[in-house]
């Protein structure tokens, strides 16, 4: 007997406005430094969701001295057109040559094809119409935007 073989299935582009990093200090792993930003809000549009992103959370980050990995935890929630609050936890990866990583950092609008920005996101919702949220598993692939990170996700069905 042979597994079926997962495909994916778009369910929302999220478009998260960030606010400014803020530098912490050195982070637990030696070579590493850690950064926390600000989640502001944004939208969520597509064919499974749409709703808002709320006004709180951030984005918690452990950075390589060379800067070329990022390790990302994303801890915010959005709100459903419904009304329905479900909160999400995206542990992401983000690497680029540094030149790539300057750019970002400088609020450069660069190509997504010239970095790899990879996450596995997770949901909890309330029973009702968006349980089936906390029943799956999911993956994502982000673009950092000069004020936002596009965020595309996709159901592993």
């Amino acid at each position: 007997m042979t597994p079926t073989q997962p495909t994916l299935e778009a369910i929302f582009t999220a478009e998260v406005t960030v606010g400014a990093a803020i530098e912490v200090g050195a982070g637990s792993v030696p070579g590493t430094r850690r950064r926390i930003v600000p989640i502001l809000g944004g939208t969520v549009r597509g064919p499974r969701m749409v709703g808002e992103i709320l006004t709180m959370g951030a984005d918690w980050q452990l950075i390589e001295e060379e800067g070329a990995i990022t390790r990302l935890v994303a801890r915010y929630a959005m709100r459903a057109s419904d009304g329905t609050i479900i909160t999400i936890v995206n542990r992401a990866i983000r690497r680029a040559p540094a030149a790539i990583i300057e750019r970002l950092a400088a609020g450069d609008a660069v190509d997504p094809a010239h970095y790899y920005f990879r996450g596995a996101p997770s949901f909890e919702a309330p029973p009702g119409p968006h349980r089936w949220l906390s029943e799956s598993l999911f993956v994502c692939s982000g673009a950092r935007a000069p004020r936002a990170v596009v965020i595309d996700v996709y159901r592993v069905a």
